[in-house]
């Protein structure tokens, strides 16, 4: 399956795991407008966004870019729906990184953006659990990275429990060759 072509619908009895839409524009300005939430998103090689967005114009060019971006190959944005809610809770970028000239080339990259109030252990843990075993073959990798800085406790706790293991290795950035830390790697 070409998950550019057709990006399947995920869930666990708690999330539902979809392919971004443009009706999901007021959830996701709450999460994006979110200052506690911020440390958390992984900018990292992003050209400059730190994915802050303060009004719902700035976020609707946000929501553009990234459906342009999957019509492109770059990158899917998954949005992830509390089913008790019915309410988005955040964003999972995930694609496969060719081309780099660090140890994490042909690595998938999962960046996982939730609100702040979800920034715990237990639902970063559920959102990574849905996630995570149907990306190797979505993505065609054998390892899957995502960053989780020392600051980020539940996020360091949810990933260590599913198994991934902390990388003494730094990611460099193929668009402005800078070297970030902080990352995780699980295998198949």
């Amino acid at each position: 399956m070409d998950v550019y072509k057709n990006c399947p619908t995920l869930e666990s009895d708690k999330y539902l795991i979809r392919f971004l839409e443009e009706r999901d524009l007021d959830d996701l300005f709450e999460i994006y407008s979110d200052k506690n939430a911020l440390p958390f998103f992984n900018s990292d090689n992003c050209d400059g966004d730190n994915f802050y967005y303060p009004t719902k114009e700035r976020m609707a060019e946000a929501v553009k870019f990234w459906l342009d971006a999957y019509k492109n190959g770059w990158f899917v944005r998954f949005t992830v729906v509390d089913k008790s809610t019915q309410k988005a809770v955040g964003t999972i970028e995930m694609f496969r990184r060719a081309g780099a000239t660090d140890t994490f080339n042909n690595c998938g990259v999962l960046r996982l953006d939730v609100r702040s109030d979800c920034e715990r252990a237990d639902v970063l843990y559920g959102i990574i659990s849905v996630i995570v075993p149907p990306s190797f073959e979505l993505f065609g990798c054998d390892e899957i990275i995502t960053k989780a800085p020392n600051y980020a406790v539940e996020r360091i706790a949810a990933v260590e429990k599913f198994g991934f293991r902390r990388s003494e290795n730094l990611m460099v950035g193929t668009n402005d060759g800078y070297a970030y830390n902080g990352y995780w790697i699980i295998g198949r």
